[in-house]
């Protein structure tokens, strides 16, 4: 191998879709930055976000105490229902926008399981965010 790099260019697909989806999900940059560097960080997060790129659905992959993807895509939905029902789809409803933030509460859960488990395991209220 001459030079001594290595170019996965799975991940720079994977840059440039994540690019794409946080447009259209409306998220600023600062944020986007922090959940691509939280991706880079577990690779079973990044692996889950490729399968997401292709499939537009989440493969059950990652796990944090019995929660996966799916589990924090509802629990964003219903999050984002309470807080901000006003009667329209705004972009806290956008797919996109959900699952860029199930991603990220992923990446939290797995360096704080005790957190979300007790979110994810309480009742319905707004208190409990």
């Amino acid at each position: 191998m001459s030079g001594g790099i290595l170019l996965d260019a799975r991940r720079i697909l994977a840059l440039e879709a994540f690019e794409q989806i946080g447009a259209y999900a409306e998220r600023d940059k600062e944020w986007l930055d922090t959940l691509w560097t939280e991706l880079l960080e577990e690779p079973v997060l990044m692996r889950e976000f490729m399968y997401y790129v292709d499939h537009h659905t989440f493969s059950g992959e990652a796990l944090c105490r019995g929660y996966g993807m799916t589990d924090l895509y509802v629990f964003q939905m219903s999050r984002y229902n309470l807080i901000r029902d006003i009667g329209k789809n705004p972009t806290g409803c956008n797919k996109e926008f959900l699952a860029l933030g199930a991603f990220h509460d992923m990446y939290c859960m797995l360096k704080n399981p005790e957190k979300y488990v007790e979110k994810l395991s309480d009742g319905p209220g707004m208190d409990r965010y």
